[in-house]
């Protein structure tokens, strides 16, 4: 509970005056001791659930590194989260119950696009800083100079789900002609169908089906019937989890064989849905953010340590590594600036992370630019390839399954060309 010294009769001036010392000294000690709080929604429950705790166990995780260090400012750091339920009709109401009715002196998003963008109006309305985590192209239309993207999608975002799938297709000898770009019917996916319209444009791809399907779709067969019948020879699917699992199992079903499939589908990267589809997963090119090759495992290590020692008693996804590491590498960026400032003013916070370069166990030399989207991309695409359906924890946990193909300076390997080849 808050101290408060008033100064009911006590007159201006010298009574002021004699006061002020006490006053100073009452605040100081109430600041030194209340937490800092931090408040942010999160997917526990519904479709965006198993990507959503574990940003919050990496969140968790690091909450409590930073308080056994003393915490920040001299403050222990106190986590004020609700679930969002994969709903974006909740975000609203909660970052307005964190900011007026809790009071908390920060706020950062939950995770994915449909989830971030309703809640920058709010923190607009408020002035505060807003960090962004994995929503594409969150801020292109708010333009809020306070708001930054924890998403390695660089300057182009909306471009950059896709345009590693579409540089592979452009690529091989004879060049493919034609692309599908299905696309969920939500925030998220519309950016990704909006970029891979440019990227097709941009490669020389004629587009030969382009149509969105709604987020409760279940039966995706006649979306893969009409791709069969364009005859496309590229698929570039922009999707949500279920719809990602749904797509792939009806694609397997009804013998859709493009010469690439993938681009922009979202959940694949989580252990839940790996082991759902196992070898049907095979052939794939997808986008990632990590994955556990030694190089971007060694600055990281500590963390998956941690984390996945905790999985199972948390309930999370076992290896965390589409979001859990995320979770953390976004508290890190906000430490930073507000122990570079030595502030948590959000103008100060703004304007130091506008302004300088940050270092997580994610990516190194992080800087912010046009709508706080990163300078420098850095997503990749992988292929996976030689998946059974005996598949298991360990499988996923290393890299035997997939390989990285782009950017160059992280691929591990060649593409399976086409698709068919990969199935086995």
């Amino acid at each position: 509970m808050r101290n408060h010294v008033t100064r009911r009769g006590v007159n201006a001036g010298i009574g002021a005056a004699l006061i002020s010392p006490a006053l100073a000294t009452t605040r100081a000690f109430a600041q030194s001791n209340e937490p800092i709080k931090i408040g942010f929604s999160m997917a526990l429950t519904g479709p965006l659930a198993p990507n959503g705790k574990q940003a919050l166990l990496g969140a968790k995780i690091w909450q409590e590194e930073v308080n056994t260090k003393g915490g920040l400012l001299g403050r222990q750091v106190q986590l004020v989260n609700y679930d969002d339920q994969s709903n974006p009709g909740t975000v609203p109401g909660i970052y307005t119950k964190l900011l007026d009715v809790d009071k908390c002196d920060l706020v950062v998003s939950g995770y994915a696009t449909n989830m971030v963008a309703p809640a920058i109006p709010v923190v607009m309305q408020k002035g505060k800083t807003f960090i962004g985590l994995f929503a594409l192209a969150a801020n292109s239309e708010f333009h809020y100079p306070k708001y930054f993207s924890m998403l390695p999608s660089g300057p182009t975002p909306k471009e950059s789900f896709s345009d590693g799938f579409f540089q592979l297709a452009v690529a091989q000898n004879p060049k493919p002609q034609t692309v599908a770009i299905p696309a969920e019917d939500a925030e998220f996916s519309r950016n990704a169908a909006e970029g891979a319209h440019n990227n097709a444009k941009k490669y020389g791809f004629n587009i030969v089906y382009d149509k969105t399907y709604p987020p409760n779709t279940t039966d995706f067969s006649p979306i893969i019937r009409a791709i069969q019948a364009a005859n496309a020879d590229l698929v570039c699917v922009c999707s949500y989890p279920l719809s990602s699992v749904g797509m792939l199992l009806s694609a397997n079903e009804l013998g859709l064989k493009p010469k690439m499939i993938g681009g922009g589908m979202v959940g694949l990267q989580a252990t839940v849905f790996k082991d759902k589809l196992k070898s049907k997963l095979n052939g794939v090119v997808n986008y990632e953010t990590w994955v556990p090759s030694p190089k971007l495992m060694a600055p990281a290590a500590g963390f998956f340590k941690t984390y996945q020692a905790r999985a199972a008693s948390e309930g999370v996804d076992p290896l965390g590594y589409y979001l859990g590491g995320w979770g953390y590498a976004y508290f890190q960026v906000l430490q930073q600036a507000v122990e570079g400032t030595k502030s948590i003013n959000d103008d100060k916070l703004a304007e130091y992370l506008r302004s300088h370069e940050f270092t997580t166990i994610m990516a190194a030399s992080i800087g912010f630019g046009k709508d706080g989207e990163w300078t420098k991309p850095g997503m990749l695409q992988v292929q996976y390839h030689g998946i059974t359906d005996a598949a298991n924890l360990d499988t996923w946990r290393g890299m035997s399954y997939q390989t990285v193909l782009t950017p160059a300076d992280e691929k591990t390997g060649s593409i399976i060309y086409p698709y068919e080849k990969a199935l086995g």
